[in-house]
């Protein structure tokens, strides 16, 4: 004779639980992160270039450092002059 096993699941717990853990994982990948170049800038901004320099580029408070030909961009402190700059900008 077989025994059936029955098992409740709290499917709202489960989903919070794997948000936890995706949370946790993008703040592991953000943290890998020293700094972007231009090419995550643009990934991360979803920006154009052309927009980037219009926008906030020559802004004193953007973070940048050119090495080379090459611009370089401290991951933390670009992430909250962004976060800063878009909380400026004019809702419409």
């Amino acid at each position: 004779m077989k025994k059936l096993v029955a098992v409740d699941v709290d499917e709202q717990e489960i989903r919070n639980m794997c948000r936890e853990k995706i949370s946790e994982l993008i703040k592991e990948a953000d943290a890998e992160l020293v700094f972007w170049d231009k090419k995550e800038l643009l990934r991360r901004t979803m920006m154009c270039w052309p927009t980037i320099l219009n926008q906030f580029f020559y802004d004193p408070r953007f973070p940048k450092h050119k090495i080379g030909t090459k611009w370089y961009f401290p991951a933390r402190e670009t992430r909250e002059f962004l976060t800063q700059w878009l909380s400026e900008q004019p809702k419409h």
